[in-house]
């Protein structure tokens, strides 16, 4: 259900390739892309389309772009991102370092209180992942931009080049 039909590799290469070929400029391709990998970060399951659309849009990037940049955040890299992001978020607030043995009680008093409990249960960890989150968020912006930015802008160099190579070949074998 979760592994894609046509393999991880064949799959990250069709995503590449149809980042690379929308037609948006370098700068909203890159925006589009950093902002649904960023919004990643948040331990917002669900709504991450939502809000990649919503900072695509304020940062002027492309809507398909962010869709895409999204599958960053998987069910494989999710729980990387949220230890990170409470790891950071719990240092942000001034926890004190976290153990093994505390780590697993809190876990366990998480999940007998989520249904008893509700949001009220949740709340301290949520809060502190989102906390975390942010600045996690700003850094993986900035990296998606600028990689992605200057992938397309290269990709596009090369590609009129080889067009241009192609005319001037056709245009070589006209005039013989």
């Amino acid at each position: 259900m979760v592994w894609p039909r046509m393999g991880f590799r064949r799959y990250g290469t069709y995503l590449r390739k149809r980042v690379l070929r929308l037609s948006a400029s370098p700068h909203a391709v890159g925006a589009g892309v950093a902002s649904g990998a960023a919004v990643s970060m948040f331990p917002l399951i669900g709504l991450h389309f939502i809000l990649g659309f919503v900072l695509a849009f304020f940062t002027r990037g492309n809507m398909i772009a962010a869709a895409i940049g999204t599958a960053w955040g998987n069910p494989f890299t999710f729980p990387f991102f949220f230890a990170a992001s409470y790891n950071i978020g719990h240092w942000i607030l001034g926890g004190e370092p976290i153990d093994a043995a505390s780590l697993d009680a809190t876990g366990d008093k998480l999940s007998e209180g989520l249904f008893s409990g509700g949001l009220t249960a949740i709340w301290p960890a949520f809060k502190t992942m989102f906390v975390g989150a942010v600045p996690l968020a700003i850094i993986v912006y900035a990296v998606f931009y600028v990689l992605v930015r200057v992938l397309v802008t290269r990709f596009r160099m090369l590609r009129q080049a080889r067009m241009a190579a192609r005319r001037a070949e056709r245009s070589g074998d006209m005039g013989s």
